[in-house]
């Protein structure tokens, strides 16, 4: 049952976007470096920018659907989730490969329980209205 309604979802999106973008100081492994830092950052930017051009009540530039957004957001997170794998980081301190693995499988989850259209909207030119 789909019960996250993409007004909902979407401010999440902002707020996991910001998220991972700090995340690599939030949780203390920006010296790190190298992709166990920048795959958190450019996905987070990623996130902030494919949400302003979705088709639900946070996307100013709406032209993307609902379930293509969705379907971003669940290989984006499969990519975090299997990050410290892919890229052999998954050895270093917890607090380096977890927030990965946990906020990657935390998207999936809203996904799986996100509405695939916005409640009540009508799509006119590019933007949900109302």
């Amino acid at each position: 049952m789909r019960f996250i309604p993409t007004k909902v979802h979407g401010i999440l999106d902002y707020v996991v976007g910001a998220a991972l973008i700090v995340a690599p100081w939030l949780f203390g492994f920006a010296g790190v470096g190298g992709a166990a830092v920048i795959i958190p950052i450019v996905l987070g930017v990623g996130l902030i920018v494919y949400s302003l051009f979705t088709k639900y009540e946070w996307g100013p530039f709406g032209f993307i659907p609902m379930p293509v957004h969705l379907a971003f957001d669940i290989v984006a997170s499969l990519f975090l989730a299997l990050s410290p794998w892919i890229f052999g980081f998954a050895g270093e301190a917890v607090n380096v490969w977890l927030p990965h693995v946990v906020v990657g499988a935390a998207v999936i989850v809203v996904v799986l329980f996100s509405q695939t259209q916005p409640q009540g909207a009508s799509v006119k030119s590019g933007a949900v209205r109302a």
